[in-house]
């Protein structure tokens, strides 16, 4: 008899109403695909929504020029799957969106899970049954409803773009979009007079990839973000048979290091080496591969401003060798955060990009955006007219997509309300009064500040023992502990306190202009900044004692 009949079985014993789904996962990303694969080997009567048509959640949509891991290609990849491991052949250390995609849909077919995924279903509301313990969900398209026992969001950290608020974005004539809905369609840009509004990760890495093949390129900036070059490079058959060997000693340091890669931070302390061997250091790890120059170096340039300062001057110092133009270095450096207190953008080129006659930056905190208009875009300065425009204008992060969603708990308490402020959970898993809703990389959890897919792994596994604890003492509800809640909440905004990202306006701390109530101002506690495996050690404890902090019903 099959875990699902044995349900079903109880569920009738009991004079239950039994839902479509024991589960819906909502979200065929990296973290969705996972997650689907360990439901569908325990037999249970699960299915994924997905707004989109297809699967790979990020790797879908995000189809720009340039878009590409800043993970190592074999360290994003997941660990699940021995065959997989060695079927697989990465053929860049950065993987770009192309072959990210087809990865994923390796990974899916070859596990058959495809057939327990619904497309074009985009979930608008979801509405707790506290009668029956049951979810509600309404599909968008065709107007239906879904019904589930437990709920599983998979709805990625960075899934709603967040156009500029301007005037007049409906009257330009020529392309217009978001990087997130670049057209699936090739674009030709050869010859055009391009604007690219936007200096962050992805414009870094679409700007450097255009800027060979449009007429001219005009970057409006309004902030400069640190970046540092990625160095890829492709991988040989020899590499990658290198890097099969020893998958399980390079997944074993991605688990011991706070951020889930490769790379080890430098615990000789900042102060007790010498100037010139600190530079030393940072000229080495500037030519290494990926995040080598953020995560290898000292710890104190998290914590300690001089130290920060200190280090960050270096990048301006590079940056300044990059760029010809001495005023457009200027421009280029920040001035409102030191390097490595957001997530840093990693780069090819991209400060040599300035350097073409055809490439111009407006600096729109001296000549603010005013409107698009039919022809391009004015400032307060003058009017520019373009043939595409391009918005890089960033996401609404990590809470977003759960404020699409028309969420009404136990109680009638709407998700929307409860998290007006800022999100509050417990593990970043759970939500008291959203009885069996599980999320996976959800705000305040681990998987949000570390390698996507080995916090995804570690997510999905424990979710998945959640639940399998669940089946087996015949329960039928699972919800935090108004205390567990606060108590998590509380260490989260503790984990802020010590970092000098807590003063940084990015994503880790709910800050984007484009979104309504996240502009300047009330800090959102969104990350987990304890690293991967503190954070683990926190949920496993948790688990070990019988799920300490949850309810049971």
């Amino acid at each position: 008899m099959t875990d699902q009949a044995v349900m079903e079985s109880r569920a009738a014993a009991a004079g239950r109403t039994e839902p479509q789904y024991e589960v819906v996962v909502i979200g065929a990303g990296v973290g969705g695909i996972y997650q689907i694969k360990r439901l569908t080997d325990l037999g249970i009567n699960a299915t994924v929504l997905d707004n989109s048509g297809d699967l790979g959640g990020t790797w879908y949509w995000n189809r720009y020029p340039g878009a590409r891991f800043d993970s190592e290609s074999y360290t994003y990849g997941y660990s699940f799957s021995r065959e997989v491991l060695d079927e697989w052949h990465w053929k860049e250390r950065f993987s770009s969106q192309p072959e990210n995609l087809k990865y994923l849909n390796f990974v899916a077919d070859k596990f058959d899970l495809r057939k327990h995924m619904q497309f074009n279903c985009t979930v608008d509301s979801m509405r707790w049954d506290e009668a029956e313990n049951i979810w509600h969900l309404h599909i968008k398209e065709g107007d239906r409803e879904v019904t589930c026992r437990f709920v599983i969001t998979a709805i990625g950290l960075l899934s709603i773009p967040t156009p500029p608020r301007l005037p007049g974005m409906d009257d330009f004539k020529g392309q217009s979009w978001h990087t997130f809905y670049w057209p699936h369609e090739p674009v030709d840009l050869k010859g055009k007079r391009v604007a690219v509004i936007g200096t962050g990760a992805t414009a870094i890495q679409c700007i450097a990839a255009i800027a060979g093949e449009v007429g001219s390129l005009t970057v409006f900036q309004r902030r400069p973000n640190w970046s540092a070059p990625l160095n890829n490079s492709e991988i040989s058959d020899e590499e990658m048979a290198d890097i099969r060997a020893r998958y399980d000693e390079i997944f074993e340091t991605c688990a011991r290091t706070p951020g889930g890669f490769e790379h080890e931070p430098d615990r000789r302390g900042f102060y007790n080496v010498s100037r010139e061997e600190r530079v030393a250091l940072w000229d080495q790890l500037y030519e290494m591969p990926g995040f080598a120059i953020w995560l290898r170096n000292f710890v104190e340039i998290f914590v300690d401003e001089q130290a920060n300062a200190e280090f960050s001057e270096y990048i301006a110092d590079r940056i300044r060798q990059r760029v010809k133009d001495p005023k457009v270095a200027e421009k280029l450096i920040p001035r409102d955060h030191g390097f490595g207190v957001q997530r840093v953008p990693m780069e090819t080129n991209y400060f040599e990009v300035y350097n073409q006659d055809n490439v111009e930056l407006v600096d729109i905190s001296e000549t603010p955006l005013e409107r698009i208009t039919e022809k391009g875009i004015k400032t307060s300065d003058r009017e520019f007219e373009f043939d595409v425009i391009v918005y890089a204008t960033g996401f609404d992060a990590i809470t977003g997509g759960y404020d699409r969603i028309d969420i009404t708990g136990a109680n009638g308490v709407k998700l929307a309300d409860k998290w007006k402020e800022g999100p509050s959970t417990f593990l970043g898993i759970l939500v008291h009064d959203f009885p069996n809703m599980i999320m996976l990389a959800g705000p305040q959890s681990g998987s949000a500040s570390t390698n996507f897919p080995r916090g995804i792994e570690t997510g999905v596994n424990w979710i998945t023992d959640l639940l399998q604890y669940v089946w087996d003492h015949g329960h039928t509800r699972v919800e935090p502990t108004a205390e567990a809640e606060q108590n998590w909440t509380e260490h989260v905004k503790k984990m802020y306190s010590s970092m000098l990202m807590r003063k940084a306006k990015s994503w880790f701390t709910g800050y984007n202009s484009n979104v309504e109530g996240h502009e300047e101002g009330t800090i959102r506690y969104f990350v987990y900044n304890g690293g991967a495996p503190k954070y683990v050690q926190k949920v496993n404890e948790v688990a070990h004692n019988d799920y300490r902090g949850v309810l049971f019903g």
